[in-house]
């Protein structure tokens, strides 16, 4: 069976991007750079291949799955299929299907369409983001990957915004960076 794997940018005290939904104060220093393009190149968009030396980006995802928020920043740049390497499900009640044909637009429960997708043939699946769309998915998360960030915002958008509901996750692997950045690799269960 497929896996859902959350691999996702955080800073120390748990936020994925600032109140206003931006995330460009995360730095990509050389060091963390080059891990990320060896370890996980389908996670840079379409867009950032050329410029980080990315050919074909080959891994374990054939699918990526993202909240409309996520998905906005793209759009704001005229991108409407970031990471066209993967097959892309947006969910979202207020995107129309026909406007946007190089990604899935789906309006239904996210749980259920992820344990459906999850049980297809295929690779594994990445959710990229939001906290909100996270925080749905949570009891579907097999594995969580976070780019920890040496900074601390104080109120941004949580990497996983729910009710509380305490789970466990199993440390597998760690991975510091004289940058300051941990990249930390989570199994749940």
């Amino acid at each position: 069976m497929r896996k859902l794997v959350y691999y996702i940018a955080s800073t120390l005290d748990g936020f994925i991007a600032a109140p206003d939904g931006s995330y460009d104060f995360f730095p990509l220093d050389d060091d963390v750079r080059e891990h990320l393009v060896a370890h996980w190149p389908q996670t840079f968009p379409g867009v950032a291949h050329g410029h980080f030396g990315i050919d074909r980006p080959q891994g374990r995802f054939d699918a990526v799955v993202m909240g409309r928020h996520t998905y906005d920043p793209a759009l704001a740049l005229g991108v409407t299929s970031p990471y066209a390497h993967l097959k892309q499900y947006v969910f979202s009640r207020s995107l129309a299907p026909a406007d946007y044909p190089d990604v899935e637009i789906v309006d239904g429960d996210p749980v259920a369409f992820v344990q459906e997708l999850k049980r297809r043939d295929g690779g594994d699946i990445w959710l990229c983001g939001g906290g909100r769309l996270a925080g749905q998915l949570l009891p579907e998360v097999d594995e969580l990957v976070v780019k920890l960030n040496p900074f601390l915002l104080g109120s941004g958008v949580p990497i996983v915004d729910r009710e509380f509901d305490p789970r466990r996750l199993r440390l597998v692997e760690t991975r510091p960076f004289d940058s300051g950045v941990v990249v930390l690799r989570y199994l749940a269960g």
